[in-house]
């Protein structure tokens, strides 16, 4: 049914991640599906962030991440399902809309976390991502 799925996961909750991962292989290996596993860095692209740090230190930084990515992808995704993954800076909800579009996704798995006080103020990132979305959105709770 889905021939590309889109993962976006916060490395700094892979923890809460656990039941989405399942959901996302479970969905590949049923439709034979490619997995698109997306981060965001978030702040650098802010200028009252940007200001303190130099091009150079940006780029290390993003490069870590990407780094800790590519490991996290390795021990999580299966060896028979085919993915890649990619690291975009920015706003998490704005940016995963914009690579679902990208890439032509058929389906967005992505966790809910739930963070009372931003939520009254912005709104979730998956609450946004389901409003504006394309194509099918699995939210796991």
């Amino acid at each position: 049914m889905y021939k590309k799925i889109l993962f976006p996961i916060d490395l700094q909750h892979t923890q809460e991640a656990k039941k989405s991962l399942k959901v996302v292989i479970d969905e590949a290996r049923h439709s034979k599906a490619k997995i698109r596993v997306m981060t965001a860095a978030t702040g650098f692209g802010m200028p009252i962030v940007a200001s303190f740090f130099d091009e150079e230190t940006v780029k290390k930084a993003l490069k870590e991440v990407a780094s800790q990515l590519k490991t996290y992808v390795d021990k999580n995704i299966p060896d028979d399902i085919q993915s890649s993954a990619v690291v975009v800076e920015g706003n998490p909800a704005e940016l995963i809309l914009k690579q679902a579009k990208k890439d032509k996704v058929d389906l967005i798995v992505m966790s809910a976390h739930n963070n009372q006080i931003e939520n009254m103020l912005l709104g979730s990132c998956a609450a946004k991502v389901v409003r504006h979305s394309g194509c099918s959105v699995i939210v796991v709770k």
